[in-house]
C-alpha cells in the first residue's frame, strides 16, 4: 500500500518536469528580449538562468545521488550569478561560467538516459528531447564564454550587434547549432573556430540519432500493438 502511495506521488511530482523546464529556457530565450526596456537585461537573464538550474535540477531528481550532484553543480554557478551584481570580480563568473558547462553537460546526460531508456513515446519524452538540443545549445553559450575570457578577441562582432555578454553567446550558439551562420559574429582563433563547427556538428548528429531513436521507439510500439 504504501509502495503505491509512493509510485502515485511520484508519478504525480515528476510528470511535467521537463515542461517546466522547457518553459523555463523559452522564456530566456524569447521573454528576455522583450522585456528588456522594463526590467534590466541582465537581472532579467539572471532570473530566467536562476529558473533554469532549479528546474534543471527538479528535472534530473529521480535519484538522490542525482539530486545530490546536480544541485552542488549548480549551487556555484547560482551563488556567482548573483554575487556578480554587487561585486565585479571576473574569476567569480568565469567559474560560475565553468560550473554552468559541467552543470548543463550532467543534465544533458541525465536527460538522455531518460530518453534512450524509455519504450514508449510520451508527451514527456518530447518534452525531454526538445530540452536536450536547448540545452546543449545554452551549454555551447557558456563554452564561448569561457573562451572568449581565456583568449580575448575570439570572436569578432559586427557593428550593431545586441548587447555582448552572455546573451550575445547565446544568440552565436544557437545560430551555430542549427548552421543558420548569419556571418554578424565570426570566430577568429583555431579553438573558436573549432568549438564552432564541433557545435554544429553535435547538434546535427543529435537530431538524426534521436529520430531514428523515437522512429524505432514508435514501430515497436506499433509493432506490440498488432501482436497485442
Amino acid at each position: 500500500m504504501v509502495k503505491k502511495i509512493y509510485n502515485s506521488l511520484t508519478q504525480v511530482c515528476f510528470k511535467d518536469r521537463f515542461l517546466f523546464l522547457l518553459i523555463s529556457i523559452l522564456c530566456l530565450l524569447l521573454l528576455t528580449p522583450i522585456f528588456k526596456g522594463f526590467i534590466g537585461i541582465r537581472i532579467l537573464m539572471d532570473a530566467f538562468i536562476t529558473a533554469i538550474l532549479i528546474f534543471g535540477t527538479y528535472a534530473a531528481s529521480r535519484k538522490i545521488y542525482i539530486t545530490i550532484t546536480a544541485a552542488s553543480l549548480a549551487l556555484p554557478m547560482l551563488v556567482s550569478i548573483w554575487i556578480s551584481h554587487f561585486v565585479d570580480i571576473p574569476f567569480l563568473v568565469f567559474m560560475g561560467d565553468c560550473f554552468g558547462i559541467i552543470f548543463l553537460a550532467f543534465l544533458v546526460i541525465v536527460i538522455l538516459s531518460f530518453i534512450f531508456g524509455e519504450l514508449e513515446v510520451t508527451t514527456n519524452v518530447i518534452y525531454a528531447s526538445i530540452v536536450v538540443y536547448l540545452l546543449i545549445a545554452i551549454m555551447w553559450a557558456f563554452v564561448y564564454s569561457v573562451l572568449e575570457s581565456i583568449q580575448p578577441g575570439s570572436f569578432t562582432i559586427g557593428e550593431g550587434q545586441i548587447d555582448v555578454g552572455r546573451r550575445l553567446y547565446i544568440y552565436y550558439s544557437f545560430v551555430t547549432i542549427t548552421t543558420l551562420g548569419y556571418g554578424d559574429i565570426t570566430p577568429t582563433t583555431d579553438l573558436a573556430n573549432s568549438f564552432s563547427f564541433l557545435e554544429a556538428v553535435t547538434g546535427q548528429l543529435y537530431l538524426a540519432i534521436l529520430i531514428a531513436r523515437l522512429v524505432g521507439i514508435q514501430i515497436a510500439q506499433s509493432m506490440n500493438r498488432k501482436a497485442g
